[in-house]
C-alpha cells in the first residue's frame, strides 16, 4: 500500500475505535447529565461512582458472572449487575447526604447551596477514593475477558486496506446505545419522565402541581449514579482501574455534558462521542499524555463559537 493508503487506513481505524469508545462515554456523561440537568449539582463524586461501579462489576464477574456466564459474557452482565446496585447506593447518598444542600432545603442558602454542594461532593469523593483505596489496594486490577484481546476483520477493500474491530468494544457500545434509547424512551414517554422534566424546569410549580420533587431528584441521582457506574463496568473490560481512576474521567463527563448542551440528555450522549473521536484521532500525531490537552483544545474552540453546545437550548433543560 502508498502511504496514502497507509494514512487513510490508520484514519479509518482511529474513527470507528472513537465511535466504540465514545459511546461509552457518552453514557458516562449522560449519567452526569441526568444529575446536572434535573438537580443543577456539579457533582465532583461522579467520577469516584463510576470507580465504584467498575469494582462492583470486577467483583460480580469474579463472584458469579465467569462462573454462570463464561468469561466473555459474564463481563456484560456483572457491568449491568452493578447498575442496580449503584442506583441503590445513590438513592441512598441523596436520602442521607445530598437533599440537604439541593432542592428546597437549599432555598434559604447562600447561592442557593451550590457552595455548600461543591463542599460536599468533594467531601464524598475523597472519602470514596481513600475508602477504596484502603479497601482495595491501591494496585491495578482489570476484568479479564477474551473479547478485550479479540477483533473482528474488515476487508481488504480498495487496495488491501482492512479494519480491525475489537469485540468488547463493539458489544460496551452497543450496550450502551440501547441503554440510551431506553432512557431517552423513559423520559420522553412515561409518567417518571414527565415528572423528572417537571422537577428540572420548574421545580416550584411542580409542588404545587402534585409533583414530589424531592423523590423526583432522588431517582434522577440515583439514575445518574447507576448509568455512570455502568459506562464504568463497560469500561473495566477495556482498560485497567485503581481507586483514583474517576479522576481521569470526571473531567470528560463535564466537557461532554458542557459540548453536548448543559440539560441536553442526548447532547451529553454526543458530547462523548465526540470526546472519543477527538481521543483517538489525536492519538495519530500526538502521544498519549497530550491526548487530554487536544480534548480540551477543541472544547474551548466550541465554547468559543457555540457556548450553549451542540444541543443546548434556554428554554429546554431535559
Amino acid at each position: 500500500m502508498s502511504e496514502t493508503q497507509v494514512l487513510l487506513e490508520s484514519v479509518l481505524q482511529a474513527i470507528v475505535a472513537g465511535l466504540f469508545i465514545g459511546a461509552i462515554y457518552g453514557l458516562m456523561c449522560v449519567g452526569l447529565a441526568m444529575i446536572f440537568g434535573i438537580m443543577r449539582v456539579i457533582n465532583f463524586a461522579q467520577g469516584d461512582f463510576m470507580m465504584l461501579g467498575m469494582y462492583a462489576a470486577y467483583f460480580a464477574f469474579v463472584g458469579f458472572g465467569a462462573q454462570l456466564f463464561g468469561t466473555a459474557a459474564g463481563s456484560f452482565v456483572a457491568a449491568l449487575a452493578a447498575a442496580p446496585a449503584m442506583f441503590a447506593f445513590g438513592w441512598a447518598m441523596h436520602r442521607l447526604l445530598i437533599r440537604r444542600v439541593t432542592g428546597t432545603q437549599s432555598a434559604g442558602m447562600e447561592a442557593e447551596g451550590h457552595y455548600a454542594q461543591l463542599i460536599l461532593t468533594l467531601g464524598i469523593a475523597l472519602v470514596l477514593q481513600n475508602g477504596a483505596m484502603i479497601l482495595f489496594g491501591a494496585h491495578m486490577v482489570s476484568i479479564r475477558t477474551p473479547l478485550s484481546s479479540a477483533a473482528w476483520f474488515v476487508g481488504p477493500f480498495g487496495d488491501g486496506m482492512a479494519l480491525f474491530l475489537n469485540k468488547a468494544r463493539i458489544v460496551a457500545a452497543a450496550v450502551s446505545v440501547a441503554v440510551i434509547l431506553a432512557l431517552w424512551l423513559m423520559i420522553r414517554r412515561t409518567g417518571l419522565g414527565k415528572s423528572l422534566r417537571a422537577a428540572a424546569d420548574n421545580p416550584e410549580a411542580s409542588v404545587y402541581m402534585g409533583i414530589d420533587v424531592d423523590r423526583a431528584h432522588r431517582t434522577a441521582f440515583g439514575l445518574g449514579t447507576a448509568i455512570t457506574a455502568l459506562a464504568g463496568g463497560l469500561l473495566a473490560a477495556n482498560y485497567p482501574f485503581h481507586p483514583f481512576v474517576g479522576l481521569e474521567y470526571v473531567i470528560i463527563m463535564y466537557a461532554g455534558v458542557v459540548l453536548g448542551g448543559i440539560g441536553s440528555v442526548l447532547g451529553a450522549f454526543w458530547g462523548g462521542m465526540t470526546i472519543g473521536l477527538v481521543q483517538q484521532l489525536s492519538a495519530l500525531v500526538l502521544p498519549t499524555q497530550l491526548q487530554n490537552a487536544t480534548i480540551f483544545v477543541f472544547f474551548l474552540l466550541i465554547v468559543i463559537l457555540r457556548p450553549q453546545g451542540f444541543f443546548g437550548r434556554n428554554v429546554e433543560r431535559v
